[in-house]
């Protein structure tokens, strides 16, 4: 008998289990932005100063949030990230839909590309780079939820 490749896998998994599906992409897509958003202390790539850049975070299903030319942080500012709006997103979100989660921060592009002798944050990038391995976490973590 030929072994099933992961995505086989998956697939046999999830008509076996209603919904699974959906719940593999939505917690594989929380855990992608937690990825994003997780700070150089704690083992991410994205440096946190004030907080300004990861409080800047939006999601949506119509279109890329788009960079605030003026958006920057008051001097001596703190900011703290309150990600109701993108979970609520990917809450509300169905798999077929094309989910876009982008900073309004006007120094986003910069920390993520780097500039001006800056190396490049990838915190985007570097994030979007483990979603293959991510979603095969999510989905045996679900098996395993589920005793499969």
């Amino acid at each position: 008998m030929a072994k099933l490749t992961f995505s086989a896998q998956v697939a046999a998994f999830a008509e076996k289990v209603p919904g699974a599906i959906e719940a593999v992409f939505k917690e594989s897509v929380q855990e992608v932005v937690e990825e994003m958003q997780k700070p150089v202390a704690q083992g991410g790539s994205m440096r946190v100063d004030t907080g300004f850049l990861r409080a800047s975070l939006m999601a949506s299903t119509a279109a890329m949030p788009r960079i605030h030319p003026g958006a920057q942080p008051r001097e001596g500012g703190s900011y703290s990230a309150d990600f109701g709006q993108v979970e609520a997103v990917i809450a509300g979100a169905d798999v077929h839909d094309t989910l876009y989660f982008g900073y309004t921060a006007a120094y986003a592009g910069f920390r993520e590309f780097g500039s001006n002798g800056q190396p490049p944050d990838a915190f985007v990038r570097s994030a979007a780079q483990q979603w293959q391995g991510i979603v095969e976490r999510q989905a045996a973590e679900l098996k395993r939820r589920l005793g499969l």
